[in-house]
């Protein structure tokens, strides 16, 4: 690799200037061209709208994603520009655990049907959040980054490029007084005179930049609205799905203690006329005496099993079997005799 020596002893004088000028700045010992207050409240506007920017989006990734590894991960993924990896949530995992432990301890028994409902409602809970995540980041998150890595940069960088217009103007005045002879003073009059043109055009550009903050910020307040509705909208999926289990559970209690009365007693007969049923949730037949269920198919329910307290006998059109009572929710309104 070939280097350019003029071009880095250059940077180096030009670096160790500007830590003389900054030096003698602070010591009182050298003037420093002012920009007018208008100009330093929208600088530090600017300066305040980065930094609560930069802390927002750490906030809102945070809540989406409590897990600091996924966010360190989700991250890297971006910076290399790959696509995120798909990932279940905490509640996914209780979900499936407990969809796993309810089918493991018996479909057919009340905690394993329980567990089954709970875990099903977990898992659509998992899909909430997934789902509330994704219209968050594209209300929220997103708009905000993309400011910050186009407006917000492009002002900084040209906030950047004023400072040093302004260094080079001082040091021109520096030079200016500094002269001594007539030849030397014209001089460095030119110099004043062209850095000043300069600085004034920067500072002309910057400004209007600087000035774009408030309608940012009137976007900002719009990006704002659409996460609080996106925020509605989880938490009010949230506690439908989670009220529809409150009725499914209190209709299995209603469920268990009929099947105590009518299908454990064996001093009752069965079924007094045919019912119908609801199913709660897919069933695979384990032989040839039993029906395969899908959710939310309804059946008819002929009679209980006497031998079988767990299970009642049914009908879907031309098949018949049997089939677990806790996977059947009774739609009707009549009651065992």
């Amino acid at each position: 690799m070939e280097f350019n020596v003029k071009k880095l002893v250059g940077d180096a004088g030009t670096l160790f200037t500007r830590a003389v000028q900054f030096t003698e700045e602070k010591l009182g010992t050298s003037e420093k061209t002012e920009l007018d207050a208008h100009f330093e409240n929208l600088s530090q506007r600017c300066d305040l709208t980065k930094s609560w920017s930069e802390k927002l989006v750490r906030d809102v990734d945070s809540v989406l994603t409590p897990n600091p590894g996924n966010r360190v991960e989700d991250f890297l993924m971006d910076k290399i520009e790959r696509r995120r990896l798909a990932r279940l949530s905490n509640l996914d995992y209780l979900g499936v655990d407990m969809v796993e432990a309810g089918n493991d301890l018996g479909p057919g028994t009340l905690y394993g049907s329980t567990l089954l409902k709970v875990g099903l409602c977990q898992q659509k809970l998992g899909a909430l959040e997934r789902d509330f995540a994704t219209s968050a980041t594209q209300a929220f998150v997103d708009p905000l980054k993309k400011f910050m890595e186009s407006d917000l940069k492009s002002i900084l960088r040209e906030r950047k490029l004023l400072e040093s217009k302004r260094l080079d103007l001082d040091a021109a005045k520096n030079r200016l007084r500094k002269s001594k002879t007539q030849s030397s003073q014209q001089m460095a009059e030119q110099e004043v005179n062209l850095a000043q043109i300069e600085f004034d055009r920067q500072s002309e550009v910057t400004r209007l930049l600087l000035e774009g903050i408030g309608p940012a910020h009137t976007s900002h307040c719009k990006h704002l609205q659409d996460f609080a509705a996106a925020q509605a909208r989880y938490f009010l999926a949230c506690s439908a799905t989670l009220q529809q289990l409150q009725k499914e559970l209190g209709a299995l209690s209603l469920q268990v203690s009929s099947s105590d009365i009518t299908f454990n007693n064996p001093s009752i007969p069965g079924l007094s006329e045919r019912r119908k049923a609801r199913v709660i949730c897919d069933y695979d037949s384990q032989d040839i005496t039993e029906l395969s269920l899908i959710a939310g198919e309804v059946i008819d329910v002929v009679s209980t099993i006497p031998n079988e307290p767990d299970y009642v006998q049914a009908e879907r059109g031309h098949q018949a079997g049997k089939i677990p009572s806790s996977y059947l929710e009774f739609i009707d309104q009549t009651h065992s005799s």
